[in-house]
């Protein structure tokens, strides 16, 4: 191919990890003789559409530099949900991105983030492989929901699995202090998938009860049990936690969190508020004299608490991006890559190369297996898997008795090299 350009946009939801996937790519691209600038399209594929691209090689000045945006939660590269249209118009779009390609002599094409952006680089992929064209597009994982298909965890998902568990565990030793009937609703983020909800169960690693009750999208939601068993356990325990995926449904597949809200271009309803739902439930139909009750949203501090990241965590995102730039060096293209376990103790993993056409548009949820006591806890198997996910601690740097994060200067953006 000789020399080429390469550019990287992120996508979709933010998270603690995902920097450090980025963080890994530059090193890697920054240290290639095959590569020329390295490109950060900002806010994604619309960013890039619009030519908002800046010049990582030129931002980037130290190791320092790189840490810190290892260490920076959120994308520092802005994000965007733009769907590719299908069709004409569609088609339309795929001769804009090459167009925009070959402006810049973009030769590697790194989209990081979830479900909605594999699909988005499979097609782009795609498009290139139709075209005949020499362009390697590649999807860095990343997803606190932990659903993608083809990889055992994702990056970001262990980091957010921390936060939650230990959030939950710190939460049940304020309710316990005062003598009164208590029970407090914590909603964890998961439309479909309850990977992150099933990880408050570690909040029990800590020496605490917490939580009670564990509900994930994954089976149906029956509000007359939930009455029975929070009341039951409220009586027995005094005081309880429970722990409610924000996506649970009832029966005939109506979410709780339903706001009625339009759906956004990749057919996604916006939910929230199930937690303050069954906090209200509990008040209006437990009976209990005196019972204090709370709804907590851990909302977007799930997904941003770098400064309890998982260093396990850390350091896989940033070999997914590292390794995601060999993989385009090596000639590929149209693939994800993916960590593959191999043992839980000692943790061990390697890091494989999936197929988009598989992952795009599959959803990986968990295993009904792995659901206990009758849809309100999980098993000693999910246990075992989440366990090694959550370990390590964050190395930020700190300056002041605060982190320092690393922020790309987005309003440099530049225009393409003449040729």
């Amino acid at each position: 191919m000789g020399k080429k350009n390469m550019v990287i946009a992120q996508s979709g939801g933010p998270s603690s990890a995902i920097n450090a996937s980025i963080a890994g790519a530059i090193s890697r691209a920054m240290a290639a003789q095959e590569i020329g600038k390295v490109y950060g399209a900002v806010n994604g594929m619309q960013g890039f559409l619009d030519r908002k691209l800046i010049d990582i090689s030129e931002q980037i000045k130290s190791s320092d530099d790189l840490d810190m945006l290892v260490h920076t939660p959120a994308q520092a590269l802005g994000s965007s949900r733009y769907k590719i249209p299908k069709g004409e118009e569609g088609n339309a779009v795929f001769e804009q991105i090459l167009t925009i390609l070959k402006e810049y002599d973009i030769g590697y094409f790194f989209y990081n983030g979830g479900n909605d952006s594999m699909d988005t680089v499979c097609r782009v992929a795609n498009y290139f492989k139709e075209r005949g064209e020499d362009i390697k597009a590649i999807g860095i994982p990343k997803t606190i929901d932990n659903d993608l298909a083809e990889t055992d965890h994702t990056p970001g998902f262990g980091s957010a699995a921390r936060y939650v568990a230990a959030s939950i565990a710190e939460v049940y030793l304020d309710t316990i202090v005062y003598p009164l009937p208590a029970v407090t609703v914590m909603e964890v983020m998961g439309r479909n998938a309850g990977w992150l909800t099933a990880a408050s169960a570690l909040a029990r690693d800590t020496g605490v009860p917490a939580p009670h009750l564990i509900y994930l999208p994954e089976l149906p939601f029956d509000p007359n049990d939930f009455i029975e068993r929070a009341c039951g356990l409220i009586k027995k325990e005094g005081q309880i936690v429970v722990a409610v995926s924000e996506g649970v449904k009832y029966a005939d597949g109506t979410y709780l969190a339903d706001t009625g809200a339009e759906e956004d271009m990749f057919g996604h309803k916006t939910l929230g508020g199930v937690a303050a739902i069954l906090e209200a439930l509990l008040k209006e139909k437990s009976g209990i004299e005196g019972l204090k009750s709370r709804a907590i949203m851990f909302s977007t501090l799930q997904r941003a608490a770098a400064h309890y990241a998982s260093e396990t965590d850390l350091k896989e995102s940033y070999q997914c991006g590292w390794r995601a730039v060999e993989a385009a060096l090596a000639g590929d293209s149209g693939i994800m890559i993916t960590i593959q376990r191999e043992s839980d103790d000692p943790y061990l993993v390697r890091y494989e190369k999936g197929a988009l056409d598989n992952i795009a548009n599959a959803e990986r949820t968990v295993p009904l297996e792995w659901i206990s006591d009758g849809g309100t806890n999980v098993s000693q198997e999910m246990m075992e898997y989440l366990r090694p996910l959550v370990r390590g601690e964050s190395s930020e740097t700190i300056v002041g008795g605060l982190p320092r994060f690393f922020r790309f200067d987005w309003t440099k953006t530049v225009e393409p090299e003449q040729r």
